[in-house]
């Protein structure tokens, strides 16, 4: 990844207009930019230059973005902004559930997408520190959570859902997305199966931070883990 100061965003874009005006404001905003207007070769792009971010749009010649997105997360963990005129929620699900960090519906204003961009370079930037301050530590040999004064134990699959939610503060992971990622057999279980575990895993963690909600609900499509304090939605 690029150094803080000359962080790279892939901007993938048909519309040669929108794509500049995206460009001068990242720009502005002190990051470099390269656009590419179609689907064909973005993969083998991202493989051999590795920018911080990709801004992707939906819909491109060539190849579209969600088949994209799902080649690049085979292969890398780079921030993905989805963009698109098509609000429709299959589709917001979808982007989601292959990895996408963010969606953002046309029309945008560009500073907004810049502040997202900012948000979600701060937190992958967080992530890679080598050492992470958090209100909790968990502990994988032995299944335990714990802060300064207190601990707990989970089962398996609680502590696979907390250490896939902690490893990535504040993104949205869809059900079927967490399914995935805890079933690794892929068993057919419910959207309901993680809402039960979601809930058991909330009254565990409330023994350690009875004051606080972390993990959070996104109506309509998932969780989120975020340690600072909010609404909670369910």
């Amino acid at each position: 990844m690029s150094s803080q100061t000359q962080l790279l965003i892939l901007i993938v874009e048909d519309e040669e207009r929108l794509a500049q005006l995206v460009a001068d404001y990242l720009k502005i905003a002190g990051y470099q930019t390269q656009h590419l207007s179609e689907g064909l070769g973005v993969t083998d792009w991202v493989r051999e230059h590795e920018p911080d971010l990709i801004l992707l749009d939906l819909m491109l010649p060539g190849k579209d973005g969600l088949t994209i997105c799902r080649e690049v997360r085979a292969h890398s963990e780079i921030p993905i902004i989805m963009t698109t005129a098509r609000v429709e929620e299959i589709d917001r699900l979808l982007g989601l559930e292959l990895g996408a960090d963010d969606y953002v519906c046309k029309p945008y204003s560009p500073r907004e997408l810049v502040a997202r961009v900012k948000a979600i370079l701060r937190r992958t930037q967080a992530k890679e520190k080598p050492a992470r301050s958090g209100i909790l530590s968990l502990a994988p040999d032995s299944l335990r959570v714990k802060t300064t004064s207190k601990e707990i134990e989970l089962t398996a699959v609680e502590f696979s859902l907390l250490e896939t939610l902690y490893a990535a503060p504040g993104r949205i992971f869809s059900r079927n997305s967490l399914m995935d990622r805890i079933y690794r057999d892929h068993r057919i279980v419910s959207d309901r199966t993680i809402d039960s575990h979601v809930k058991k895993l909330r009254r565990k963690l409330a023994e350690l931070l009875p004051d606080r909600e972390i993990i959070h609900s996104v109506y309509g499509v998932g969780y989120r883990y975020e340690e600072l304090e909010g609404d909670q939605t369910d």
